[in-house]
């Protein structure tokens, strides 16, 4: 039987993409929201979940840090997706005969160079891949959407101009989560260990509890705050530190971490993706 990954987004969002890539053995299951795509893993409809962590543009992703710790779900992968976004249009259509293009409205501001040069509008669609399914089931010739190829060979749309953003970076991290940790295994490059907690409420605390991950040549990649439960001073961090918890350093940090912290919940022990070492 086929597995399942779920993600959120229409077919041909740039979260399809990321399983296209990530797990292209798998059947991938579209969700309207995160909590559907958690859902589908947790009642067993699909088995792993593609969800969006942070773009190198636009920084975290609304909401995901405070969907994580809840879910349930670990952490297992991490996958990378270069964001290329294309001009697609109806079968027939040149570049010439666009006068406007709807997108998503992170992609519209990314592509506002070409957009410039070509006098072409662009008007904000709640989903980018939703955007380019309406074209292809309507008759316009003067319209486009931005969008991934993906999504023009999904829907039948041809590709007018590839590879239209402003900057050559735009990249967004995802993680690969599943109802099972998977804790045995070791990266060929390294292992990333992804975690939350939260302080307690004590003079330097979260400087007392970095101090372990110093103290012990830890390197940590990443460190978030956010609020929680509507309180100004429970204050939740989201950390990646590389290494594995079984490491003698990530063990003896994660000990002195544990001594400054009101609580500590493990996301994920996952293989580092080769596009964090080029």
């Amino acid at each position: 039987m086929t597995k399942r990954i779920a993600f959120q987004g229409e077919p041909g969002a740039y979260s399809h993409q990321a399983c296209h890539e990530a797990r292209p053995d798998m059947e991938a299951l579209p969700c309207n929201t995160f909590e559907e795509v958690i859902a589908a893993v947790r009642t067993g409809e699909a088995d792993l979940a593609m969800l969006p962590i942070e773009n190198t543009t636009y920084g975290r992703v609304a909401d995901i840090h405070r969907l994580l710790p809840e879910s349930g779900l670990h952490i297992v992968d991490e996958a990378f997706v270069r964001v290329r976004i294309s001009l697609l249009g109806q079968p027939g259509v040149t570049l010439e005969d666009i006068d406007m293009v709807r997108a998503h409205l992170v992609l519209l501001p990314q592509s506002a160079n070409f957009l410039k040069l070509h006098g072409i509008k662009g008007v904000a669609a709640a989903d980018s891949a939703g955007a380019a399914r309406v074209l292809a089931e309507s008759d316009a010739t003067t319209e486009g959407v931005l969008a991934s190829e993906l999504a023009a060979e999904i829907y039948g749309l041809n590709v007018l101009a590839s590879d239209i953003e402003d900057h050559g970076h735009n990249t967004t991290r995802f993680v690969i989560m599943s109802r099972e940790p998977d804790m045995s295994r070791r990266g060929e490059l390294e292992m990333m260990t992804t975690f939350v907690f939260e302080v307690r409420n004590i003079p330097a605390a979260l400087y007392k509890a970095m101090g372990g991950f110093a103290t012990n040549g830890v390197n940590m990649t990443k460190l978030e705050s956010y609020m929680v439960d509507g309180s100004f001073t429970a204050t939740r961090f989201y950390a990646d530190i590389e290494g594995h918890p079984d490491d003698p350093p990530v063990r003896r940090a994660l000990e002195e971490l544990d001594y400054f912290t009101n609580s500590l919940s493990i996301l994920g022990v996952y293989p580092s993706a080769e596009p964090r070492h080029l």
